[in-house]
């Protein structure tokens, strides 16, 4: 049985990321999707037990992914859950530079390989990041992000 690691922050999740699981569900037996505080990113928008309610109802369709909380080195986590590969979605050429150093530098330190998917171009544009300013003034991002994460983010800024 191989198993993945999907590390990220999603805050919140969104379809590029959703695009990503389903990838690595259809290729691998077993996903762990493992959200995490990264401090490099500010302050978040969603704790991380909001954000694991959104990532478990934005899976619920996939019977072989996990859903888990970390505040370790992502390759401990993926030794402690017994996972194969770190799975990482690639954007664009930005993306595929900073994840390569990741990797690398995962390697170096624990052995443990990365793949990387990447997503349609569809998904290439989206990011967390820009999904919260635009919910953040109004703006509609139902068509962006799994349905679970559109109702929080009404939610979260009082909008219907």
């Amino acid at each position: 049985m191989t198993s993945v690691l999907y590390p990220g922050s999603f805050d919140p999740v969104h379809n590029g990321h959703l695009e990503i699981v389903e990838t690595a569900s259809r290729l691998f037996d077993h996903v762990v999707v493992a959200a995490m505080r990264n401090p490099q990113k500010g302050e978040p928008l969603f704790d991380l037990d909001d954000r694991r309610a959104m990532l478990e109802e934005s899976f619920a369709h996939l019977d072989n992914v996990e859903v888990t909380m970390f505040s370790s080195l992502v390759v401990d986590l993926s030794r402690d859950m017994g996972t194969d590969f770190i799975v990482k979605g690639l954007r664009a050429v930005s993306d595929f530079e900073s994840e390569l150093q990741m990797a690398q530098m995962n390697h170096k330190i624990s052995g443990v390989n990365t793949l990387f998917i990447p997503s349609a171009s569809a998904h290439s544009f989206l990011a967390s990041k820009l999904i919260r300013e635009i919910a953040r003034f109004g703006g509609d991002v139902s068509d962006m992000v799994p349905k679970a994460v559109a109702v929080r983010l009404k939610e979260k800024y009082g909008r219907d």
